[in-house]
């Protein structure tokens, strides 16, 4: 759901009911997102990828859920391989369709 800011502060009570149904309501200014309101579980969530950064892998945000300790043994024990070469999904082969 998206609003402008007047919209929001005009209709805040209903803003967060569709929050506590499970939405996400991300608020407008001049037609760029400038805030979103979430249920705080996904703010949890967000947080820990946040966290995480983009060098921490999945063992940095692997957890939360039953039994995840072991997925994140796996993982740190793991040997990497490197970097992954990926294409561009118009390409195959490294070559433009």
């Amino acid at each position: 759901m998206n609003i402008s800011v007047a919209e929001a502060k005009a209709t805040f009570s209903e803003c967060i009911r569709n929050v506590e149904a499970g939405k996400t309501v991300l608020i407008t200014r001049h037609g760029k997102p400038v805030a979103a309101l979430v249920r705080p579980d996904d703010l949890q969530h967000l947080e820990r990828l946040r966290k995480a950064g983009p060098a921490g892998g999945l063992a940095s945000i692997a957890g939360g859920w039953k039994n995840s300790k072991e997925l994140v043994s796996v993982i740190k024990t793991s040997r990497r391989q490197g970097q992954r070469n990926t294409l561009n999904p118009e390409q195959e082969n490294g070559v433009p369709f």
